[in-house]
């Protein structure tokens, strides 16, 4: 089973939803069967590369909301988290345009390492407070992964994977994603939000027997 995932580094919801997604996953018994991707998207690609500011400062200009109103949004975004073992570091964390860091995770996903890659932007940007639009701590990023940190600084230096994030952006637009985390399943069954795990569950029961009819069908 092929599963796709679209999902931004800078969406809190995107790591939840990846801790949800995998643990139905690793209690799945057909677990082995399945290939994961993760693809582009970009929640505010209208972001400078490092905004001046907070992530409250922020998320109070874009949503129009108070400063109070984004603070209990976050509390709540912060002990979901927390359920699932993650900490969350809003205080320190660094509100930076996200397009550099889908090309390092292009890059990664090219040498094998898409999913160790994905975990460390998401760690980084969310628990570590590391600037993911800055290019000296992606490389070290991707070093930390298992990639070489020269061509990482070449890739980020030449853009060579940004058609690939674009590609990405403009699949999800045809499919209809306006939101994410994004998941579809064998490219038959979509699943939008950082769903409990029992519904991911359900989902991955529910695509495998898509999967079943169609190979009976065929025969």
């Amino acid at each position: 089973m092929q599963i796709d995932i679209w999902s931004d580094v800078a969406c809190p919801w995107c790591f939840i939803g990846k801790r949800r997604f995998e643990a139905a996953l690793a209690a799945w018994e057909h677990r082995d069967e399945v290939e994961v991707t993760w693809h582009s998207f970009q929640l505010d690609p209208s972001l400078p590369e490092r905004y001046d500011g907070t992530e409250v400062e922020y998320l109070s200009t874009r949503k129009g909301m108070s400063v109070e109103q984004v603070r209990q949004m976050i509390e709540h975004v912060g002990e979901q988290a927390a359920g699932e073992g993650l900490r969350y570091d809003f205080d320190r964390l660094v509100v930076a345009n996200s397009l550099r860091a889908h090309q390092l995770l292009h890059l990664a996903k090219a040498h094998g390492r898409g999913d160790a890659v994905k975990e460390a932007l998401l760690s980084a940007h969310f628990e570590r407070g590391i600037d993911i639009g800055d290019v000296d701590a992606l490389a070290a990023l991707g070093a930390e992964a298992g990639l070489d940190e020269h061509e990482v600084r070449e890739a980020l230096a030449d853009e060579r994977f940004l058609p690939a994030v674009r590609a990405d952006i403009a699949q999800a637009r045809e499919l209809g994603v306006n939101g994410v985390p994004f998941f579809v399943f064998d490219m038959r069954l979509g699943l939008s939000g950082a769903q409990p795990a029992q519904v991911f569950t359900q989902a991955l029961e529910q695509a495998h027997a898509l999967e079943l009819e169609g190979a009976t069908a065929e025969r």
